[in-house]
């Protein structure tokens, strides 16, 4: 079992796509596959195909010890994937927590049910609030996804120095795991130039397949669903495909 974080602090580069996508497409390769949404704004769990508002439980409560685990998880409709589902009331945990005991481990709590999972992936905000902090503390890795746009690697050094302090008093494991470009247009030097910048400076960790600018992409969460199931044969899902088995090779 493996936890990965998705985190960025920019907003829009793609990263709830990203988690959406790699957890439809490895629970497709028959993995049990929980996604734990860790934006109070709810798009991984909408964009799954679960209704925020037919929910009683969400990560709020969990975090907070007003609810157990299995009142949270629910399932997806797509086969090995479960969800812990989020809602707007998540706002209120930031303000709820930030006097309470073991406040950046309530998420690392429940280690012991992740283990009933081959893979966990974890929604962070775009913030480096005390949600981000909660993920990448019960996290063994983090992924970064970048968008091949002006400011990524300025973002991404910030990031990086933020996982330095979290490594040094609260999870000193965490490590990188990947970094996935996103948002990228071939028709455009920007793009090319941001993805050769990203490939000279992480080499290794820096994943192989790319992430398009993709209209299908874009429009599949409006629909509930990832686009590997609503248009598979899209170029945005064959790059998420792709994605997941380079993930599947390094777990």
């Amino acid at each position: 079992m493996s936890v990965l974080a998705l985190t960025n602090q920019k907003g829009g580069v793609g990263k709830t796509s990203s988690c959406v996508n790699l957890a439809a497409a490895i629970a497709m390769q028959g993995k049990r596959v929980l996604m734990v949404d860790m934006d109070p704004q709810g798009n991984a769990t909408s964009g799954i195909g679960i209704d925020r508002s037919s929910l009683s439980r969400n990560v709020y409560e969990l975090l907070l010890g007003d609810a157990q685990f299995d009142d949270v998880v629910v399932p997806a409709n797509i086969e090995n994937l479960w969800v812990l589902p989020a809602t707007i009331d998540l706002a209120g945990a930031e303000i709820e927590l930030s006097s309470a005991i073991s406040r950046e481990s309530r998420l690392r709590k429940f280690r012991d049910r992740f283990e009933s999972y081959d893979l966990v992936l974890v929604d962070c905000p775009p913030s480096l609030g005390l949600l981000t902090l909660n993920a990448l503390v019960a996290a063994d890795k983090f992924v970064v996804p970048i968008q091949c746009e002006y400011y990524a690697l300025e973002g991404l050094s910030q990031l990086l120095k933020t996982i330095d302090l979290v490594r040094q008093y609260l999870n000193p494991s965490i490590d990188l795991f990947g970094i996935i470009l996103t948002m990228y247009d071939n028709r455009t030097r920007l793009s090319r130039d941001v993805a050769e910048q990203v490939r000279q400076r992480f080499p290794q960790e820096t994943f192989e397949t790319i992430i398009p600018r993709n209209v299908r992409v874009s429009e599949s969460p409006s629909y509930g669903m990832p686009v590997v199931t609503y248009d598979p044969g899209s170029q945005g899902a064959q790059a998420y495909l792709e994605l997941a088995q380079e993930v599947l090779g390094r777990l």
